[in-house]
């Protein structure tokens, strides 16, 4: 009689990982994609992603979504000094801030039936970050970070 003894396989640890900053950065780069579609059309060159911005962005929304601050522009300054002083040239810098969409493309076309937020949009601007968060309950915090160099 012949027996064989087979070794499992290793399993492999999957690592913990926070998920925050990933979930929405689809979303984000779909809100990009919007923005600029809009910014083409209007004869303006498209905005760049930039990862300091992002992460700016992102600790907004986060910071709205689980009340560390309320909804609003609350720390511009800091977020605008932040940037300023880790991104060489920076002149200016914008921001928009939503909540409550649930795509893309309703939060970029909210923006742009405002004429404050669209002002944003069709600025001189170069580079942009953009951060989604959820609260507790799933409503979306968007942040919109706008900045020329």
């Amino acid at each position: 009689m012949e027996t064989s003894a087979t070794t499992p396989a290793p399993v492999k640890a999957i690592p913990v990982v926070s998920t925050v900053a990933t979930d929405y950065a689809s979303m984000a780069d779909d809100v990009l994609k919007y923005v600029n579609e809009y910014r083409r059309k209007k004869g303006l060159s498209p905005l760049v992603m930039n990862n300091i911005m992002n992460a700016e962005a992102l600790k907004h929304s986060q910071n709205m979504a689980s009340r560390r601050t309320s909804f609003g522009h609350n720390g511009f300054d800091g977020r605008s000094n932040r940037i300023s002083s880790a991104i060489s040239g920076i002149s200016e810098v914008g921001e928009n801030v939503s909540m409550g969409s649930t795509s893309a493309k309703e939060v970029v076309d909210n923006w742009l039936r405002s004429a404050v937020h669209r002002e944003n949009i069709e600025g001189h601007y170069k580079i942009t970050g953009i951060g989604i968060a959820a609260d507790k309950r799933g409503i979306l915090y968007f942040t919109q970070i706008f900045a020329m160099n």
